[in-house]
């Protein structure tokens, strides 16, 4: 029987996250996935081999490998001071391979193969960008790690150069997926970026799939300061140039003192669910009282479990084309 096919759109450990915790649902996994970090390792790689950024891309791929956990712990290990610069091992071999290959979309399907993922990870574009915003006040700054270091108010974000052309394995991922998921993750940089890419966007728009977006648990210190879910879904459209999404998954927004005060510090605050302005805009809402979950240390995160879930149930309800039938169902949710 058909799978559904199911599309993320992201980056950073947002993607990640949600791509692990859907790995055991049967359905078809795609995910086109940002290449314009330039921070760290994957930054100092892109910049010297001229290579799209690999560092989301590995998250990725460890995330689906079926040889987890090892491969995780490998793909993240990086070597000490005076050891290939610190980088990250899982780094230096989309680097060797897209040398041997001479094609960076190439090493990324080479290494998918060698660790028997599941499903397609995905480039969105096949060449070396750098994200650069332009901010209200009309100041232009370039690179991804640098944006949010302004605390500034984001007015619009662009890849340099302009004219970059996605891979053609992600448009026709947009065309043929029945459900097409955005976040969670940094907006602009991990979200937005991936849209940024001549032809993702109209694709985007012009598929038949609906379209969720996965709302943010916190705002994020220079990218959304005081956004609400309606916020996060307006700039989306805003790049974009028009409305297109159906859905947003937002959690319920109760914290203890200990919680607010712990992301005060980090100049973050709980993303408000605005839930009348989004059934205004025709924008449906789905929520959950366990969606997020709070560790010892009073750090909010989505509970990856019950975001997999709804959002598997969301697909199923959209195309009814296979049964649900996970390999580790959890009774409990």
């Amino acid at each position: 029987m058909e799978k559904i096919k199911l599309v993320l759109i992201g980056g950073g450990t947002g993607l990640s996250v949600l791509a692990r915790g859907l790995r055991d649902y049967n359905i078809d996994i795609t995910t086109i996935v940002t290449v314009a970090d330039d921070g760290g390792s994957t930054g100092k790689i892109r910049n010297e081999m001229n290579i799209p950024a690999p560092g989301d891309i590995r998250n990725v791929i460890s995330a689906l490998s079926e040889a987890e956990p090892m491969i995780d712990a490998l793909f993240k290990y990086r070597f000490q001071e005076n050891q290939i610069e610190g980088h990250a091992l899982g780094n230096l071999l989309i680097a060797a391979l897209t040398n041997i290959t001479d094609d960076f979309g190439h090493a990324v399907k080479e290494l998918s193969k060698i660790l028997n993922i599941k499903g397609q990870v995905i480039p969105s574009t096949n060449e070396s960008v750098r994200l650069n915003a332009v901010m209200e006040d009309g100041e232009i700054v370039h690179g991804e790690s640098n944006i949010p270091k302004k605390n500034k108010k984001i007015k619009q974000v662009f890849l340099e150069p302009q004219d970059v052309k996605p891979m053609a394995e992600a448009t026709q991922a947009l065309k043929d997926a029945d459900l097409i998921v955005l976040g969670p993750g940094s907006l602009y940089t991990s979200v937005i970026s991936n849209l940024c890419v001549e032809g993702i966007a109209q694709t985007l728009v012009e598929s038949e799939a609906p379209k969720l977006y996965v709302t943010n648990v916190m705002t994020q210190a220079g990218e959304t300061n005081d956004y609400t879910a309606y916020d996060h879904i307006k700039a989306i459209h805003d790049h974009v140039g028009q409305a297109f999404i159906d859905s947003t998954i937002c959690g319920p927004q109760t914290y203890n003192k200990e919680v607010l005060e712990r992301y005060i510090q980090e100049n973050a605050t709980p993303v408000i669910c605005d839930y009348e302005v989004l059934e205004n805009e025709n924008i449906a809402v789905y929520t959950h009282p366990d969606l997020v979950q709070i560790s010892s240390e009073y750090y909010v995160r989505h509970n990856t479990k019950v975001l997999s879930k709804m959002i598997y149930e969301i697909a199923l309800d959209t195309t009814r084309t296979i049964k649900f039938n996970p390999k580790k169902e959890d009774d409990e949710l």
